[in-house]
């Protein structure tokens, strides 16, 4: 049975993977900020008992690393991580305000899926040569397809999730020969609670479950890259395809995230 650490798993994205997962048998990790939600879906899998819940901010890299020590400790390794916590809330440069939300949309998306991955790797290379498991481990980030153009008003969260996109990519060639597979993940539109305060159409809006289907095929297949649904892979790539001024022109139209003066931190 596979081991399976999950963060920002108390909704959204997260949520979804971590019934996938425990549906197939898996022991898995509920990573998130809300005990009482993690608490309920671990309650509500099946064989409750073998799972595991980590109330903690993913922003706390010492609690996040004592996480991943405990997770390896009670199940003898790991198979997947998966790093899906993350925050969206709109930002904009003209306003100073909006600096504290940018900060913190990088440091939960960017930076705490480096601190994810991070407490892994060591025992995932000395796993993988002792044990030669017939599927390789894999480390796995939630990107999104806002990170492959840049979307107005939503700098903070486009930013962050182009940076995933270098991060795994850079990521990947360093681990080149080890055995373990970095997989990155774009979803486009997905039905969570994260989309749910979007204003504007959403073109082939997906539900959760069928993204975390889709999700897992590609991570058991140990896919680099696959955006998901894949209408939204040929929509980004004409998107990167399109001159500088065209872009900017159709873009300089399209609504904007709503900002806020505080953090929201939905997770995916």
């Amino acid at each position: 049975m596979q081991r399976v650490f999950i963060t920002g798993a108390s909704s959204g994205l997260g949520e979804a993977l971590a019934r996938a997962y425990a549906a197939e048998g898996a022991f898995v990790a509920l990573v998130g900020r809300r005990q009482p939600l993690l608490e309920a879906i671990r309650g509500s899998l099946p064989h409750s008992a073998q799972h595991r819940v980590y109330a903690l901010d993913v922003t706390d890299h010492a609690a996040l690393a004592q996480a991943a020590a405990d997770f390896m400790a009670t199940y003898d390794g790991i198979d997947v991580v998966i790093a899906n916590a993350g925050i969206s809330q709109g930002t904009l440069t003209a306003h100073p305000e909006d600096l504290p939300v940018f900060e913190r949309i990088v440091a939960t998306n960017l930076t705490a899926t480096v601190a994810t991955f991070a407490p892994f790797v060591s025992r995932l290379k000395a796993q993988r040569i002792a044990r030669r498991p017939l599927h390789p481990p894999r480390l796995v980030a939630i990107a999104s397809v806002a990170g492959i153009r840049g979307l107005p008003g939503a700098s903070g969260y486009s930013a962050s999730k182009a940076a995933v996109i270098s991060y795994c990519e850079s990521l990947r060639v360093e681990l080149h020969g080890t055995g373990i597979r970095v997989v990155t993940l774009l979803p486009g539109y997905i039905d969570t609670p994260m989309t749910r305060s979007n204003s504007y159409r959403m073109p082939f809006l997906m539900p959760a479950e069928r993204f975390a289907a889709r999700a897992i095929a590609a991570i058991d297949a140990g896919a680099s890259y696959r955006v998901i649904p894949w209408q939204m892979g040929i929509v980004a790539k004409l998107l990167r395809c399109l001159p500088n001024a065209v872009y900017d022109w159709a873009f300089s139209r399209a609504p904007h995230k709503a900002r806020a003066l505080a953090v929201v931190a939905d997770e995916h």
